[in-house]
């Protein structure tokens, strides 16, 4: 494959500031390891890379590392902190009993807040630590009451607000499993998750905001809570005001205020290390959605080093990300509170038609310390002509990225439309691990393009064709050693088959991730796109979003997608796919603005056979594009075949690409498509 990115860049866009760097947790999290853990190497806690290298060759010294310096608090101390370093089947931490809900709950200053709930029309409210405690150890009571004990899955049906946080730990404290997705889904696609569960209890509210529209979900709650016949009880949430007591559910439900509302003490229950916290679901692009399962410990451990180490957050600070309930950045943001830092929850559109920058508003006026986004949204704001920087941004010293690649040209933007001194923390990760494989930290300098480094703890590496490890070459990206948020198994997978199918059968005993990297000489990488959406122009691979991040650069252009499709005749046909701008025609002048932005951003390989003007590019509801699924329709395959509607964001689209394809099938005379070089 080729990349425009690989020759190394000599200068960062943004060193570390040496300050903030040297005082940094991160800074003092190595000088504590070398003090007291014997890391090896260390000798300048800002020494990024040398941390790193200590933290991937010596696991179980670094992982301890982390248990001592975040203090732990185990019920039962740990026999060892890596008993098999195997992959699938790592043993991480085996004897140890705690409580993911217990540290949750243990740093906050019982009069600080601890959520801070937004929603779109700028409204704001708090719950401090005090408040938040009572009320996790209400539901708690509430749900053991309602028969939910250690193991039983509760499930939610809700949107980014507290009553989520809330009944998550409440859940977690007990022992029991939690799982949530947000109330854009349809009643059957919640179903289609939450049915595999079988769980014990349902909590749903009455609706969300969206872009300045009040959505009544009672009817849906009504539909999904028929369609999981195991459960004992649904908990009604009161979230928009809408009179539950209109609906059947009045006499089969207990009202949040009820549940929430009680005088009790909260107990927590100790569980081993290895036991199920939350069941998080692929995006489903075919078939049911895979319920990826993952522990209370392996999930304690690497939030606290990916918030507490590379985001720097402790009390003190708020983090506001945005996202929604069925994305892993949920999660997340929810483990915040893990290291006594403030979470923002916000509901509704991330940028309403009315007020299109409330969010930097929001972090401007509540002092965000770290906010999360999108690439898709930094791009929109550059496109909308939005200027943050007119809101007294003062305290927010991070922009964290996720969710697809992030272009050069967004951390310009952020420069001179946000804040010059703030860093641009573009991280990859995955629902799978529910972490980042690679981001930034205050002692990373950012490269334009590039995510700064590996994670701590993750054995990254680059493997070429023959499974060789590469730098400054594209390769797959793979996890040589384990990580101990890599997922204990899939749900209804009893011989582990499926979940070794998804990472281990390329390289066994290594993860494969299925996307295309280069780990460059600098100590960066660089993200080119799913590598089972690999282009092939005569035997040269290409990344796909090496195409996309030029093309979305044009103001003209609101987001495109190419795909590279195999024919029966033996052609290969390249199209690429736009969404132009409000008031803008993709005409001939305007091909050849974007072809000649590709010969000479990337090189003549990369320009398209066609390019297409789209109503809309697919995503998943977590916002990737569905480059394998595009690609498969217009290459005739039966849409059920393909993917499940309610994995899509606008499960038109499906039949529109559908339709698309099928009208060039009948089109097409047999040809060879020309080389675009």
């Amino acid at each position: 494959m080729t990349t425009p990115h690989a020759t190394p860049c000599p200068e960062p866009f943004l060193p570390p500031d040496l300050q903030a760097a040297a005082g940094s947790r991160i800074a003092d999290f190595a000088r504590w390891a070398a003090r007291h853990q014997g890391a090896d190497g260390i000798q300048d806690p800002t020494d990024y890379q040398a941390l790193h290298h200590w933290s991937v060759t010596d696991l179980e010294g670094f992982w301890a590392a982390v248990w001592e310096y975040f203090d732990i608090d185990a019920a039962t101390p740990y026999e060892r902190v890596l008993a098999e370093e195997t992959m699938p089947g790592a043993r991480w931490f085996p004897g140890a009993t705690l409580n993911y809900a217990h540290h949750a709950l243990r740093n906050l200053h019982p009069d600080a807040p601890a959520i801070t709930a937004l929603d779109e029309t700028g409204a704001a409210y708090e719950i401090t630590g005090r408040q938040l405690r009572a009320q996790v150890a209400s539901v708690a009571a509430t749900l053991r009451d309602l028969g939910v004990g250690q193991g039983d899955r509760v499930v939610g049906y809700l949107p980014n607000a507290p009553h989520a946080v809330i009944a998550f730990l409440a859940a977690a404290s007990l022992g029991a499993v939690w799982s949530v997705c947000g109330q854009d889904y349809a009643p059957g696609a919640a179903a289609d998750r939450f049915a595999q569960l079988e769980p014990t209890v349902l909590i749903t509210a009455d609706g969300y905001l969206f872009n300045g529209t009040r959505h009544d979900r009672r009817a849906a709650s009504l539909e999904l809570a028929d369609a999981l016949p195991t459960l004992k009880a649904t908990v009604a949430v009161d979230h928009l005001g809408l009179a539950w007591s209109e609906t059947r559910a009045a006499g089969l439900t207990v009202p949040w205020e009820d549940a929430a509302g009680r005088t009790e003490y909260l107990g927590i229950t100790p569980v081993p290390f290895d036991h199920p916290l939350w069941i998080v679901f692929s995006s489903g692009t075919t078939g049911l959605p895979k319920g990826i399962v993952h522990g209370h410990g392996g999930v304690l451990l690497e939030h606290l080093k990916t918030l507490g180490l590379h985001s720097d957050l402790g009390v003190g600070d708020r983090l506001l990300w945005y996202t929604t309930t069925h994305w892993m950045m949920w999660n997340l943001v929810v483990s915040t509170l893990l290291t006594g830092a403030t979470t923002c929850t916000y509901d509704g559109s991330p940028a309403p038609v009315a007020r299109p920058d409330v969010l930097w508003e929001l972090a401007a006026r509540h002092r965000v310390t770290v906010f999360g986004t999108s690439p898709q949204y930094l791009l929109a704001m550059a496109k909308l002509g939005i200027e943050p920087s007119v809101h007294d941004l003062s305290a927010v010293r991070a922009i964290g990225s996720t969710g697809s690649t992030l272009p050069a040209s967004a951390y310009r933007w952020v420069r001179d439309h946000v804040g010059a001194g703030i860093q641009l923390a573009s991280t990859s990760g995955g629902t799978d691990i529910v972490s980042a494989f690679a981001g930034s930290a205050p002692t990373t300098p950012v490269w334009a393009g590039e995510l700064s480094a590996p994670n701590l703890g993750v054995a990254l590496a680059a493997y070429d064709g023959a499974g060789r490890p590469v730098v400054d070459q594209v390769g797959e990206l793979v996890v040589t050693r384990p990580m101990p948020s890599m997922p204990l198994y899939f749900w209804n997978d009893p011989d582990g088959s499926r979940y070794r199918d998804a990472y281990f059968t390329a390289y066994p005993g290594v993860w494969r991730h299925g996307d295309w990297i280069t780990l460059t000489s600098h100590g960066s990488v660089i993200v080119h796109g799913r590598s089972d959406a690999t282009l092939n122009r005569n035997g040269v691979r290409l990344g796909s979003a090496d195409i996309h991040d030029i093309v979305e650069r044009l103001p003209e252009i609101t987001e495109a997608l190419v795909i590279g499709a195999e024919e029966p005749d033996g052609g290969y046909w390249m199209p690429l796919f736009v969404v132009p701008a409000p008031g803008v025609t993709l005409d001939d002048a305007l091909r050849e603005k974007i072809r000649d932005a590709l010969r000479t951003g990337a090189s003549p390989r990369h320009v398209p056979d066609e390019i297409l003007a789209v109503p809309a590019i697919p995503h998943t509801r977590t916002g990737k594009k569905l480059e394998v699924p595009v690609k498969r329709l217009l290459q005739g395959a039966p849409a059920e075949q393909v993917l499940h509607p309610s994995a899509v964001d606008n499960p038109d689209l499906v039949a529109y690409f559908a339709d698309l394809g099928a009208e060039r099938r009948q089109a097409r005379h047999p040809h060879t498509v020309k080389n675009a070089s």
